[in-house]
């Protein structure tokens, strides 16, 4: 049974309608950049948990959770709903395992999210560990409008402290923006497209990939990677890509 613990609201960021960010100040357990909480509140006299990746490090003084609004959900409309000052229940421990720390040794990670996946992502590139362990870093990024590529400052603020290693590549599959690519993260990579525009390539040498986002794209990209001689990473049989998904 989870632990809550009673968290308060710091703030809350508006990237477009549908698309929310939390500051939660809460002090929970020490956990690893990728990991994710549940949080929770009562309606109607009854708890409901979901279980979101974090933005935020353990050094940061708050949690931070990227979500968006689902119009049915039970959940993601009250969260959006909450403002400065208000109660929220956070466990008190994280869990996942998309963290670096299970990736084994390579010189170059991919990072490949559509919507919300970025979440994970953000807090691995956050961490100065990753710069330590990668020659290369690259995120694919993939939103359907321009109004839903959230976080580009602290983007844009990467991209300048690590000019040689981080490459950073937006997809925008509804309009066609310049430097986006336009099109979809599976299609880009057998084109070739993706690769080129980052100067290295996903082989079974150098590269670790890890995807977070929705079932459709995971599972073509590994389709397409497994045509390139990469596996799935297991503990007991290292391999070359490593998954969360959120629905």
């Amino acid at each position: 049974m989870a632990n809550w613990l009673e968290g308060v609201v710091h703030k809350k960021i508006q990237w477009n309608y549908r698309l929310f960010s939390l500051q939660i100040d809460v002090e929970i357990a020490p956990c690893k950049p990728g990991q994710f909480i549940r949080v929770a509140l009562d309606i109607n006299g009854e708890r409901v948990a979901r279980p979101y990746s974090m933005v935020s490090l353990s050094t940061e003084p708050y949690v931070e959770i990227y979500f968006n609004i689902v119009p049915e959900g039970p959940l993601s409309p009250h969260l959006a709903a909450l403002e400065k000052g208000d109660q929220i229940l956070v466990t008190e421990s994280a869990n996942g395992f998309l963290t670096i720390d299970e990736v084994p040794d390579c010189r170059h990670l991919w990072m490949l999210a559509t919507g919300t996946g970025l979440g994970p992502f953000l807090a691995i590139l956050k961490s100065p560990a990753s710069w330590q362990k990668f020659e290369k870093l690259v995120l694919g990024y993939s939103v359907r409008n321009a109004s839903e590529l959230s976080y580009q400052a602290l983007i844009t603020q990467l991209q300048q402290q690590h000019p040689e290693q981080f490459v950073f590549v937006p997809f925008i599959t509804r309009e066609v923006v310049a430097g986006a690519i336009h099109k979809r993260i599976p299609a880009a990579l057998e084109s070739g497209e993706f690769e080129a525009r980052t100067g290295i390539s996903i082989n079974t040498t150098d590269s670790h990939v890890m995807m977070c986002g929705n079932s459709a794209m995971i599972s073509s990209v590994s389709e397409v990677l497994a045509g390139r001689g990469l596996r799935k990473h297991l503990r007991r049989e290292p391999g070359h890509i490593t998954t969360e998904k959120y629905h």
